[in-house]
């Protein structure tokens, strides 16, 4: 197949995940060469394994995925997997490629200029691909997912979140790439603004009828779309709700009066079954988690965190910076930098109340929502990790503040570390609704998490009444919560 064909073809697959976990039933779909999509669905519905389906990750266990003959895909995916934090950037890139590339270290130079990352100063630069990846913060890591897909130069691009942890600058960085890009890509990301930027589809993976639906247009043109057919399809099911219910009525009316009646009775019910099998399973995407709010911690004192002094990183070097900041109950705080800078860095050393220069108030207790969820136990199940924040061990009161975060059923089994990322961050807000904190700290709170939730998480920390410190490189989420202070890390001293 050539020209502008389908370049990617699902014909009829059928994927479990695990027993009894369909994430597509018969679902048929193309991809055509060049095209720029949006793969979208909720938390959890198996976009990322859907990624593993092209990639030949996993194989279905009915139908047939057909991709054209000598096509190159490379995925970046939404995170660094762990035992790669502890490898050479050299040897991360290394890996891209299934034989050796002896001239690797010229096409790592030119890969991280595409994403920003390359260092400037010339000896910083022949040490740079001898750091660890672990070394880097979490946006630096975003950016070598992204090299690490593009270094390749695949005729497929799949990109798994790739907005998330990237400053202002990155995003328009990689924006601007996308749009010159002349191949296929299909991108997984909750950023509208970016999507719009470039995509011109939408492939939307449905978790009612596990199949994908293929739109035309902008995220936003499709997010109203799907709105529409909801409402469409509620509106639907009411009406025949109406008429089974008048149906039923009257076969039971007709049922008392017995002989010729009875036949009537009959076609009666047999209008109610013809009806119930007509009733559209309305989809779960419409299901947004239920408003909530974090407590705050009783008697907690009037300032809660003195700062004389931290550090940030300077041409790849650690520097101390003077300051004055006492943040007081009740007080928003948000730290903003560019990537690298060293606002991850920051937040781990207040959140564990040991660094210089940093004091918190004494017995005040800590709610952190990590960006990488590295303070979830990914061996404990949903149930363990909840039930262990708890005071009093009260299962039903657990149950339903999980419920608000729809975490119920087999969720409630599953391991942490087998939850999709946005999963994981569903947990991590119910904890802190769980801990009762008095300082919270949020590092990217909205990674990975679907659109829909978002300004329901932005509404509780605005009304949040302890002390706060935010990191988000989301204008819009940042908009919608009132912020009394900033902290730039990025000004010059």
């Amino acid at each position: 197949m050539s020209g502008n064909g389908a370049l990617i073809n699902f014909n009829d697959v059928s994927y479990e995940h695990t027993a009894n976990k369909p994430i597509l039933i018969e679902s048929s779909f193309s991809i055509r060469r060049g095209a720029k999509l949006t793969l979208m669905g909720q938390n959890g519905a198996g976009k990322s394994t859907l990624f593993g389906l092209i990639t030949g990750q996993h194989t279905p266990n009915e139908g047939r995925i057909n991709i054209v003959h000598g096509t190159s895909i490379a995925v970046s995916r939404q995170v660094i997997p762990r035992e790669d934090l502890e490898i050479t950037v050299r040897d991360f890139f290394s890996k891209c490629f299934s034989e050796k590339v002896y001239d690797i270290d010229p096409r790592i130079d030119a890969i991280l200029e595409v994403v920003n990352l390359s260092p400037k100063d010339k000896e910083v630069k022949e040490t740079f691909k001898d750091r660890l990846v672990g070394s880097f913060s979490g946006g630096q890591q975003a950016r070598l997912l992204l090299a690490s897909a593009l270094i390749q130069n695949p005729d497929v691009l799949l990109l798994d979140e790739p907005t998330n942890n990237l400053d202002v600058e990155g995003i328009e960085h990689l924006t601007d790439f996308l749009k010159a890009y002349k191949k296929t890509v299909i991108v997984i990301s909750h950023d509208a603004d970016f999507l719009n930027a470039f995509t011109q589809g939408v492939l939307y993976l449905n978790t009612q009828t596990r199949s994908i639906e293929q739109y035309t247009g902008n995220y936003n043109d499709v997010v109203e779309e799907i709105s529409v057919r909801v409402e469409k399809e509620k509106r639907k099911n009411a009406q025949l709700s109406k008429e089974i219910q008048a149906n039923k009525d009257k076969a039971n009316f007709f049922a008392n009066k017995g002989g010729q009646m009875r036949m009537v009775a009959k076609r009666m019910r047999e209008k109610v079954d013809l009806a119930e099998e007509n009733k559209v399973d309305v989809r779960k995407e419409d299901r947004t988690i239920r408003d909530f709010e974090i407590p705050t911690q009783k008697d907690i004192p009037l300032n809660v965190l003195e700062l004389t002094s931290y550090k940030v990183i300077k041409d790849h070097k650690p520097k101390d910076v003077k300051c004055e900041l006492t943040l007081k109950r009740g007080s928003h705080l948000q730290i903003i930098g560019p990537n690298g800078i060293g606002k991850t860095t920051l937040l781990e050393s207040l959140a564990s109340g040991e660094a210089a220069g940093e004091e918190v108030a004494k017995g005040v207790k800590i709610g952190y929502y990590r960006q990488d969820f590295s303070n979830l136990d990914f061996d404990q199940t949903v149930f363990d990790c909840l039930m262990d924040a708890m005071d009093k061990k009260i299962q039903e009161d657990m149950r339903s503040i999980a419920a608000g975060f729809l975490l119920d059923g087999e969720i409630m089994k599953t391991k942490i570390g087998n939850l999709s990322e946005g999963q994981k961050g569903l947990v991590a807000f119910a904890r802190l609704k769980i801990i009762e904190p008095g300082l919270l700290i949020l590092d990217e709170p909205t990674n990975h998490i679907n659109f829909r939730h978002i300004p329901v998480i932005a509404k509780a920390l605005d009304e949040y009444k302890g002390a706060m410190i935010l990191v988000s490189h989301v204008p819009e989420f940042v908009d919608q919560i009132h912020i009394d202070d900033v902290l730039d890390l990025g000004k010059k001293k």
